[in-house]
């Protein structure tokens, strides 16, 4: 698996998934540094935490999903991953960016967000979703960084029976608070806060296919951003 061009933050830079050749690797004890700074830049920029969604099992980095609540100011959903970050990924120098992520995403309001609700994968891909693209650079040792996409599969299938979207696309966050995409830990550690955008079948064909700026031109006529809405039409 690999970038199809990492030439630069605007190439096509499509991610996809390769044939697993190793084993279960455990995953590498987490930081208290940097998950205490994680939660600090939640709260300073997004809010209370109001719960976390802690994996049992971990393979490679242990990827919790911190949920901060709806408010009238922010009337959405913010979820980030905090794991993602525990390991280095594999840069090329050229690139120019920190080795280190976290994921985010928003969601409506009206998302449902209970233990019972995840059980149907309508309600859960959106978390699955971030734990396998925050583990993902580990598992194939390489990286993902702003304007990279992830179709999900080959050829690319709805992360659920009734949804339409079937690949991510990796942004700054552009909306939420752009200026939190930056998370530093006390001993200096620098990780980027990245968004995941979900992409419909034509907006992943039209990235593998004419890169990066066409699938901006598109969001630009759908007003795209990481705000998810499950409703929106495709731009492509």
């Amino acid at each position: 698996m690999g970038s199809s061009d990492g030439a630069g933050p605007r190439g096509s830079g499509v991610l996809r998934h390769a044939a697993r050749e190793r084993g279960w690797e455990p995953a590498v004890p987490g930081d208290p540094d940097t998950a205490e700074a994680i939660e600090r830049h939640i709260e300073r920029h997004f809010g209370p935490i109001a719960f976390v969604w802690h994996e049992l099992a971990s393979d490679l980095v242990h990827v919790d999903v911190h949920v901060v609540a709806p408010t009238p100011e922010r009337p959405f959903h913010t979820l980030v991953t905090s794991g993602m970050s525990d390991r280095p990924m594999t840069v090329p120098p050229e690139a120019g960016v920190s080795p280190y992520a976290e994921l985010m995403m928003c969601l409506p309001a009206d998302w449902p967000m209970t233990a019972e609700a995840f059980r149907d994968d309508s309600a859960y891909w959106p978390i699955r979703v971030l734990k396998t693209v925050a583990r993902l650079p580990h598992e194939y040792d390489t990286w993902i960084g702003a304007w990279h996409s992830v179709p999900n599969g080959d050829p690319a299938q709805p992360y659920a029976p009734d949804t339409p979207f079937v690949g991510v696309v990796v942004t700054p966050m552009l909306r939420c608070a752009p200026e939190a995409r930056t998370v530093t830990t006390d001993s200096g550690k620098e990780i980027s806060l990245l968004a995941l955008v979900p992409l419909h079948p034509a907006e992943v064909r039209l990235k593998l296919t004419e890169g990066t700026e066409a699938l901006l031109n598109a969001f630009d006529r759908v007003a795209v951003s990481e705000l998810f809405d499950p409703a929106r039409p495709s731009g492509g």
